[in-house]
């Protein structure tokens, strides 16, 4: 299967971690299934720095069309 196969599909949750030398670990509890399958991102620079805010914003602009419509705070659910 490839990379990209079921990502469409796949809930898109950013989880705060950080590798402890020997794992990766999640900073806050969350519940997954066994054998979850998981796309992991490493963040060489702190998300800070103005090389991660433009490839943030090339990202953002690729995974988006010029369609899309405009959220406001009041769309954000728990």
């Amino acid at each position: 299967m490839g990379l990209g196969a079921n990502l469409g599909s796949m809930p898109k949750v950013a989880l705060p971690a950080h590798y402890d030398g020997e794992q990766i670990r999640l900073d806050e509890p969350y519940s997954l299934p066994k054998d979850a399958r998981l796309l992991v991102v490493l963040m060489t620079e702190p998300p800070e720095s103005e090389t991660w805010s433009r490839l943030a914003k090339s990202s953002l602009a690729r995974a988006y069309g010029g369609d899309e419509p405009e959220y406001s705070v009041d769309d954000v659910r728990p």
